[in-house]
């Protein structure tokens, strides 16, 4: 008797042990799934200085962001204390970081600034733009049969030689996905970044315009 005891018992923990790993494996296995990857463009309609470029360094940080938004998922949400992420999609990178590329893409075709990028090594700019982005998500519309897709971000140049401040606005813009596949909320996403990039690009060289005027 005990030594069948003996056996059920082990049995049991060899039971224990193969259900155990198989967990551990589909876990292993959702962690490891490919996710289906987007990105947005930076506008083509963004408006082209004539003329001689402003022979300034202008630098673009990483926008700072809330916790729910310094992610590379893609934010839905269902209300407005409601935060979930699209299933099995991501952005090509983190939020903050493809704003700071998209921003710096969309300065860059303005062809009005001599040179603009991301921190130089020298670690020294001229003026650098500094941003918090506080809205970068679909909102369900009421009936939930489409988003409302919400950007929003406050953005101030300063001068590095004396951190004064020389412009500061803060950018919005909506666009509506008429479903929530997610192709179209994607879709509508690139739409409200063109018309909000669109926007911070003329704001950035005509503000830089007026400080460099003289007095």
């Amino acid at each position: 008797m005990i030594r069948s005891t003996t056996y059920i018992i082990i049995a049991t923990l060899n039971l224990l042990f193969i259900l155990g790993g198989c967990s551990t494996l589909v876990a292993l296995s959702e962690v490891t799934t490919p996710l289906s990857v987007y990105d947005l463009r930076a506008p083509s309609g963004a408006p082209v200085i004539q003329g001689s470029q402003l022979a300034q360094d202008f630098v673009v940080e990483i926008p700072t962001t809330s916790g729910v938004l310094n992610t590379n998922r893609i934010m839905i949400r269902p209300d407005i204390l409601q935060a979930q992420y699209l299933p099995d999609v991501r952005w090509g990178d983190e939020v903050p970081v493809m704003m700071q590329t998209l921003m710096l893409r969309s300065l860059e075709n303005t062809n009005g600034l001599l040179y603009v990028g991301r921190r130089p090594l020298t670690g020294a700019s001229d003026y650098t733009v500094f941003t918090e982005l506080m809205d970068f998500q679909a909102e369900l519309t009421t009936n939930g049969s489409g988003a409302i897709i919400s950007i929003s971000m406050t953005s101030r140049i300063v001068r590095e030689s004396d951190t004064s401040i020389v412009a500061g606005k803060t950018f919005t813009s909506k666009q509506v996905a008429t479903s929530t596949d997610t192709p179209a909320i994607v879709l509508a996403f690139n739409r409200a970044s063109d018309a909000l990039l669109i926007d911070f690009a003329d704001w950035t060289i005509t503000s830089l315009g007026r400080s460099l005027s003289p007095a």
